[in-house]
């Protein structure tokens, strides 16, 4: 009997101890629209930093469509876009009728639309501030879905303001600081959309938020927290060249069908008016030319794009660098003059991001393949040492090892 007491209180100090443990700091960078080898052109200093102190994958695979919605979601949920309900940047629900857009703040903000649990509701739940300095799905109506800080998305507000904001939460009294952070900069993508991914603009645009990490190492340092925050960089996909020289208008294509369109670019989604499935489906079979054409429920089962209702019957996924247009939006493709684009498939390269992680957690001078950015959700848990949605798609075998 004695011996069994001692086992008790053992068990009882061992399980204490466990939950004493300081709780980590983990800011999770996003560089949207950053490709898996801008790392590769020499003006990435502080990249080539965490390389030789940390971890560096060769890319970072997106969930398909490669947008940036989904994918962030996709980040923060480990579920693909067809489980956690955000398929697109833009699309409709045709059972009632709404729309959701990024450019649509009430849309973007209304919890209804949002399936998926983000990693800020799975740890506030079990005790731990988060807090939000940009990202997709972080500004919901529903407070007890939101992390305990965070700011609405201002896409002109400067790049440091956002770092020294982070900085600012970081300094706050233990009880009321995150331990979690999300920070998001748009640059390259923005660039990359306007320019190319070849252009000096664009090289400019991956200098600057190469400083950016350069100027979190620097704020971090100051507020004595650097050797003990783990920062993980990525990005929500790549980017491709595209050409007003390679447009595949379906409007023309389906000329006298009744219809409705969803996204154009590098791919679409039509729903067909009641029996006119076939012969839609039909007609872009015999027109295929630089695109494939699904029935939503063949779609190829890596694309994980048939598992929701939202998905249009008929999926349309264009030829890297090509784009499917409308008349509409293809005079808007070329108003704009847009050069690059992203949305393909995403197991092409062009498509993949970037994944690096340096701080106490994380192995280092470590690289490894590519890695999928539905497994970043398990990691994070595993960091945290907190139990994870049961419905996720991500596996933590194929990611835990690039911890210590």
């Amino acid at each position: 009997m004695k011996n069994f007491f001692i086992v008790i209180v053992v068990i009882i100090i061992s399980v204490g101890g466990l939950f004493a443990q300081p709780k980590p700091y983990v800011i999770l960078i996003s560089f949207d629209g950053f490709r898996w080898d801008y790392v590769d052109r020499g003006i990435t200093p502080n990249f080539d930093f965490i390389k030789e102190n940390g971890v560096s994958a060769k890319s970072l695979r997106p969930c398909f469509p490669s947008k940036t919605f989904p994918n962030h979601i996709s980040i923060i949920t480990g579920m693909y876009p067809e489980h956690h309900g955000i398929i697109s940047n833009s699309f409709w629900n045709s059972f009632t009728g709404t729309h959701y857009s990024l450019s649509d703040t009430i849309s973007t903000r209304d919890a209804e639309w949002y399936k998926g649990e983000t990693f800020w509701e799975t740890v506030e739940r079990q005790g731990i501030k988060t807090a939000s300095y940009f990202w997709p799905g972080s500004e919901l109506t529903l407070s007890y879905r939101r992390p305990t800080h965070y700011h609405k998305y201002e896409h002109k507000r400067p790049c440091r303001e956002r770092v020294d904001g982070v900085i600012n939460w970081l300094k706050l009294p233990y009880d009321q600081r995150p331990y979690f952070i999300t920070s998001y900069f748009d640059a390259t993508d923005t660039y990359g959309h306007e320019y190319g991914t070849d252009s000096p603009k664009t090289n400019f645009a991956i200098a600057q938020l190469d400083s950016i990490l350069g100027y979190y190492f620097e704020k971090l340092k100051e507020i004595n927290l650097f050797d003990s925050t783990n920062i993980i960089v990525v990005s929500d996909h790549g980017m491709t060249e595209v050409s007003i020289d390679k447009i595949i208008n379906i409007e023309n294509i389906l000329n006298g069908y009744m219809y409705k369109q969803n996204d154009n670019g590098p791919f679409m989604m039509i729903e067909p008016e009641t029996g006119q499935l076939d012969n839609i489906y039909n007609k872009l079979k015999e027109n295929e030319n630089h695109y494939k054409v699904y029935k939503r429920e063949n779609v190829p089962a890596y694309f994980h794009f048939s598992d929701n209702p939202l998905i249009s019957k008929i999926v349309i996924i264009a030829e890297n660098g090509w784009s499917l247009e409308t008349n509409k939006s293809f005079e808007s493709m070329k108003k704009w003059n847009t050069k690059g684009n992203h949305g393909y498939d995403n197991y092409s390269m062009d498509m993949n991001g970037i994944f690096y992680a340096v701080g106490p957690l994380f192995r280092k001078n470590y690289q490894v393949g590519t890695v999928n950015n539905i497994d970043i959700y398990q990691l994070l848990c595993k960091i945290f040492n907190v139990f994870p949605n049961q419905l996720i798609d991500g596996k933590l075998e194929r990611i835990e090892y690039i911890l210590k």
